[in-house]
């Protein structure tokens, strides 16, 4: 086994490895979220933090690590005789972003329950993590009901497997730590509260912590023993450190005052639920106990309010994580401490000095992972209020230079500058026809794991989900040739049926947004640009990639390649500047392109095309020719390979030429009015005719006595 780089040698990071200590103090804070950009020392810091966990004793030969002293009564190797138990490294088990649900909870053998009466089961991760550390990278990128099944197990510190009525449960107490880039995507605000902590990392802007970084990097990968060697000795600290906080935590006082500060918090920032008192409870005793103190202080609630809080006052997925630390402070100061005392230990940092003589603000990995980049973060960037990295900064659209405004761009109406979108609404489902196979999500109709039994068919692997009914159907007229002399049935594996399940996918929607001058007015872009920020939220809901494509002036732009970060998309929207002529031709061609690309990337997800646009084609750009033939048959041939569309149709004003629906006939697909894209709009219409029924039936009555 390869070893590990040294959780004391990270540069920088100060908060995310105070966030994973006080974990490692006290498990009950319940794992933290990491975010950050690539190459931050995300998944560096996490492997590393194994080694400071204290030995764990196990009874031998129990697959699901049952403590001598205390062995689960529930355990599928139970019940353990009493006796003398052994000693093992606290584990690190990492969570695939492709794992099934058997590897993640285990796979219970229906073949055998069934013909046998047995349980045989083979545990999974969350079994190889109990009393450890359970890791997810890219967490951001796990199916939700892999999430689900995870969160649940830590919340209930027991896994549950169930099939068809036979039942395993063991327990499961861990450690989770999740990392993600946001870039990739958002998890969801529910998912979000789950993790204790959150945590936003950035590399360091300071030239001489990136040269530490990269110089402890190197002398890691030339001596791997060495440099692990000559950090050994603050590694041992902090362990030693980790086990002293574990035993005074149960010493630590949480006064009245302490708790006042809390809910105060809590409420000052309008948090949702409960949870978040506890998590900043718990956490803040977890941080007087690491600085070895045993009453808790305005200090650590303050602390625990930038690391508990950012990541739950989003209330969508455009908001930016934070905390305004003024409000936080005055909110702190109405309850001062009673009896401040002097702190011998005022620092409470995650590390000793290091062999080179610097603190632990200096100390740090040298990378972001095996993958290399930089690393560390300065002690005052790497808090919730750190800036924004480059790549979560609003962008200008790929090839889309903005212009004075006033000048032409492609010819056409002068270029306007970016409008701010209208407030975003509630819109109509909309979705692909047929039944897909795609990622689960919440849009379309398709064939999935979760859903409701539509049928049943041979297994094609290992069973999973067993159809009872239809397994009996087959088994039943074989059972005089099979010798068949009791009750039971003889059951055997060519009858196994495999239940087939609807539900619901995840599709690859497409947005191509005309941002030509027949867009400009400013009203008229600021309600276009709120109905695909709505889109781009329907989006976010119901677990889609989504993309984005601009036409005007001369061509289209691909202004954001296909991404599960719908936050991106509404970056690239806000920055959209209008001008110029309708190459409506060029945006269905780069839509064309850019759909063939993913298809081949991700087959199995379906696109949806969403075309904002009135319709009209001025320009054929470089391609020549009339443009609205152009137009047309760049349509047909999207609609001719089966791409799923919807034109949101911009026209606006008392003369209209119906363009959009020209458009969206073309493309085999609907029109829909921008007014007409709210989910409330038939639902009013439907509440104003009954008002009107129901007080036309009234004035009758009256009329009538």
């Amino acid at each position: 086994m390869s070893t590990p780089y040294p959780f004391t040698a990270v540069v920088g990071q100060t908060d995310l490895r105070l966030a994973l200590l006080l974990n490692a103090v006290s498990p009950a804070v319940g794992g933290v979220l990491v975010r950050g950009e690539k190459g931050t020392a995300k998944s560096t810091a996490v492997r590393a933090l194994s080694a400071l966990l204290p030995q764990v004793d196990v009874v031998p030969g129990c697959r699901f690590s049952c403590a001598p002293g205390a062995p689960d009564p529930a355990c599928p190797d139970g019940p353990h005789e009493p006796g003398p138990g052994a000693v093992r490294p606290a584990r690190m088990v990492e969570l695939p972003v492709g794992a099934s649900e058997d590897r993640l909870v285990g796979a219970l053998d229906i073949e055998r329950a069934l013909a046998e009466g047995v349980k045989a089961f083979e545990p999974g991760l969350l079994a190889d993590a109990h009393r450890g550390i359970l890791y997810v990278d890219e967490v951001n990128l796990l199916h939700d009901h892999l999430i689900d099944l995870l969160l649940d197990a830590a919340a209930m510190g027991a896994s549950y497997v169930e099939r068809e009525g036979v039942s395993v449960r063991h327990a499961a107490r861990f450690l989770l730590v999740g990392t993600m880039n946001p870039e990739e995507g958002e998890l969801r605000p529910q998912l979000l509260d789950r993790f204790g902590l959150t945590v936003e990392v950035a590399a360091s802007r300071e030239p001489a912590q990136r040269v530490e970084v990269v110089r402890r990097r190197l002398a890691y990968e030339d001596d791997p023993a060495g440099f692990a060697t000559r950090w050994a000795g603050d590694e041992h600290e902090v362990r030693a450190r980790v086990v002293a906080a574990r035993a005074l935590l149960p010493k630590v006082s949480l006064g009245d005052t302490a708790l006042l500060q809390i809910a105060a918090t809590c409420a000052g920032f309008e948090v949702d639920g409960m949870r978040a008192d506890i998590v900043m409870a718990r956490t803040a005793t977890a941080l007087a106990a690491w600085a070895g103190r045993t009453e808790v202080r305005k200090e650590d609630v303050r602390q625990a309010a930038l690391l508990a809080l950012p990541h739950r006052r989003r209330r969508n997925p455009f908001d930016a994580p934070g905390l305004d630390e003024d409000l936080l402070d005055r909110i702190l100061d109405e309850f001062p401490d009673e009896e401040p005392e002097p702190d011998p230990d005022p620092d409470p940092e995650p590390g000793p000095e290091g062999p080179d003589g610097n603190g632990p603000d200096d100390s740090g990995p040298g990378d972001g992972g095996p993958d290399g980049g930089p690393g560390g973060t300065p002690p005052q960037e790497s808090g919730p209020d750190a800036p924004a990295s480059e790549a979560e900064a609003p962008q200008t659209p790929q090839g889309s230079e903005q212009q004075p405004s006033g000048q032409e761009n492609g010819g056409g109406a002068p270029e306007q500058a970016a409008v701010r979108a209208a407030e975003p609404f509630r819109t109509k489902m909309l979705s692909v026809p047929g039944l897909g196979e795609g990622a689960s999500g919440r849009r379309s109709r398709a064939r999935t794991a979760h859903g409701r039994t539509t049928g049943a068919q041979r297994p094609r692997g290992h069973l999973t989900k067993l159809h009872l009914a239809a397994t009996i159907q087959a088994a039943a007229p074989h059972q005089k040739a099979r010798g068949r002399s009791g009750r039971g049935l003889v059951v055997r594996k060519d009858d196994l049926r495999q239940a087939t399940r609807e539900g619901r996918e995840g599709n690859l929607v497409l947005f191509v947004v005309d941002a030509s001058g027949s867009m400009a007015a400013r009203q008229r872009m600021s309600a276009v640009k709120g109905a695909v920020l709505s889109l781009l939220l329907d989006a976010y809901q119901r677990r889609d990639k989504v993309g984005l494509i601009t036409f005007r002036g001369a061509g289209a732009q691909l202004a954001l390649p296909p991404t599960s970060s719908v936050d991106a998309a509404a970056a690239r929207l806000e920055q959209l500047p209008t001008g110029g002529r309708t190459p409506l031709a060029a945006g269905l061609l780069t839509a064309h392109e850019t759909l063939r690309i993913e298809r081949l990337r991700d087959p199995s997800r379906r696109p949806l095309l969403v075309v904002v646009t009135d319709g009209r084609a001025t320009s054929a750009g470089a391609l020549g020719g009339d443009p609205r033939e152009l137009s047309r048959r760049s349509a047909r041939m999207l609609a001719a390979e089966g791409v799923a569309s919807v034109v949101v149709d911009c026209e606006s004003g008392p003369v209209r030429l119906g363009l959009a629906g020209v458009l969206a006939a073309d493309l085999g697909g609907p029109a829909v009015s921008l007014d007409g894209l709210r989910a409330d709009s038939l639902a009013g219409l439907v509440k104003n005719v009954r008002t009107a029924v129901t007080s036309q039936s009234s004035h009758t009555n009256r009329r009538a006595a």
